[in-house]
């Protein structure tokens, strides 16, 4: 079946940077887009960042445009996000999920992302 399992979530202080890992299985990861969504406390879940199943093509929301950034390993079957310059609003669970922009069909169980001073 398929299954998303993100990771590298953690602990930082505002400007340090993280990167997320998504890794799948059950399919052939070459054949689809991944994205990345998040959700903080008490907000609905927002798309982050979209890459397409060849890798040739990018999306950002306007919070993640210059500072975020989406990748691709498919010998891996993953999927990443480096963020840089992370802020307090960055604190979230983030998702990674099969598909392009809004069309998600699966999700994984979300890392947590804090940044605290």
């Amino acid at each position: 079946q398929v299954q998303l399992r993100e990771s590298g979530g953690g602990v930082v202080q505002p400007g340090e940077s993280l990167n997320l890992s998504c890794t799948a299985s059950g399919y052939t990861a070459s054949t689809d887009g991944f994205s990345w969504y998040r959700q903080a406390p008490g907000k609905e879940r927002e798309f982050v960042a979209t890459i397409s199943y060849n890798g040739r093509r990018t999306f950002y929301a306007d919070f993640a445009e210059g500072r975020f950034t989406i990748s691709r390993d498919d010998a891996k079957n993953a999927a990443y996000l480096q963020m840089n310059s992370l802020k307090s609003e960055d604190t979230a669970v983030y998702y990674c999920g099969r598909g392009w922009k809004t069309t998600i069909d699966y999700w994984g169980q979300g890392t947590q992302v804090t940044v605290s001073s």
